[in-house]
Order: structure tokens, then C-alpha cells, then sequence
């Protein structure tokens, strides 16, 4: 299976008091051996992990690949952003909706479904996710 990471994935894999950890363990098994996230994500898990170094280790042993540039898609987040207004996306979801533009045959690892769910890709696509049981 092919994968775009959002943070609340990266966030429980690495966290092992996480709510959704064994969750994430199990998928990182069945994913191909490299996600796809972008340098927000990163910054997101770095922050809510408290720790860089583990975020930086996960890009050493290529668990994860940054696979955005956000300079380069400017205009495309700002329409998203003007889009989604009134759910006042962040930069990392925002980024995770154009990757999923991008990498079309590439499922969302998130926990944060009930965002995921209104979010569309290409103005009226569903994105694919894979989200935690309830």
C-alpha cells in the first residue's frame, strides 16, 4: 500500500502512550516501506513528540520521504485555504490535500477523520484514508 502520512499517524507511531499507537504499528507493517509527508507534517510531529531527533531518525532510515515543496504549490494551498476557511485548516493539512492531488493512488494515514472527511482533492473527490477503528 502506498502512503501519504499526516501528523496525527506519524505522531502515534513514534508515541508509545498514543491512544492510536498499536494502530499505527500495525499499518506501518502493511505500507510500503517508505510514506510520503511533507516538512509541515514533520514539523507538526516534531513538535508534538517533543523531539526532533526522532523525526530526524525516521527520515534517516527512510520511514518517511518529504515529498512536497510548498513553495512550489503557492497558489494551489492558498485556494484551498480560501476553500476551507471556515474549518481554519493548518499548513500540514492543507499540504496533505495537494499531496493527495499529486499522489492519486496514495491513501492519508490520519487520525483526524472528521477533517479528512470534508476535505476534497481536486474540488470534488473523496481522498482515500485510513483512519483508526472507533
Amino acid at each position: 500500500m502506498q502512503a501519504i502520512a499526516d501528523t496525527g499517524y506519524l505522531v502515534a507511531l513514534l508515541r508509545e502512550d498514543d491512544e492510536h499507537h498499536a494502530w499505527a504499528e500495525d499499518i506501518a507493517r502493511q505500507v510500503n516501506p517508505m510514506v510520503l509527508t511533507c516538512e509541515a507534517v514533520l514539523a507538526e510531529t516534531a513538535f508534538h513528540t517533543n523531539s526532533v531527533a526522532q523525526v530526524l531518525a525516521m527520515l534517516q532510515r527512510r520511514a518517511v520521504r518529504v515529498a512536497f515543496d510548498c513553495a512550489s504549490h503557492v497558489e494551489q494551498l492558498h485556494e484551498l485555504a480560501v476553500r476551507y476557511s471556515d474549518r481554519h485548516p493548518d499548513l500540514a493539512d492543507l499540504c496533505i490535500i495537494r499531496m493527495s492531488e499529486l499522489y492519486p493512488r496514495h491513501i492519508v494515514l490520519t487520525v483526524d477523520e472528521s477533517d479528512f472527511r470534508v476535505y476534497r482533492r481536486n474540488k470534488r473527490e473523496a481522498i482515500p484514508l485510513l483512519c483508526p477503528p472507533k
